[in-house]
């Protein structure tokens, strides 16, 4: 119960940050001006997937990306929680986060290839 209840507000608490620091910041700059720089994880979605942009609602891919983001940090923190020794923890944090993002952004990728919303068809 208590690794629920750690997940649970994991979650909350990063994805409230995130949508104060990151995805609000973005949503106004990207009204004010059309040649705002994108987060890392829409370059990453853009540049790996052949995302296109022009079809998709930024906002919506803002909110995505927060959601999965937040859910991969809280599942990191929920996995780390069963490790015991510093560097086991810090080797298996490392790792599971590594395949737990490569994981939820592919997700994503296959949402919008689904909705056809990527660039010819393929991705790189």
């Amino acid at each position: 119960m208590e690794e629920l209840v750690l997940f649970i507000l994991t979650f909350i608490f990063v994805f409230i940050i995130y949508e104060i620091f990151i995805i609000a910041p973005q949503k106004k700059k990207k009204m004010l001006d059309k040649n705002t720089k994108e987060i890392v994880e829409i370059k990453y979605l853009i540049t790996r997937y052949n995302l296109d942009l022009k079809k998709i609602d930024y906002n919506q891919l803002l909110q995505i990306c927060g959601i999965v983001s937040s859910l991969d940090i809280a599942l990191v923190v929920g996995i780390v929680a069963h490790v015991h020794g510093l560097i086991i923890e810090l080797l298996v944090g490392i790792f599971s986060a590594l395949i737990i993002i490569i994981l939820s952004y592919h997700l994503i990728y296959l949402f919008y290839k689904k909705k056809g919303m990527i660039k010819n068809g393929k991705h790189k």
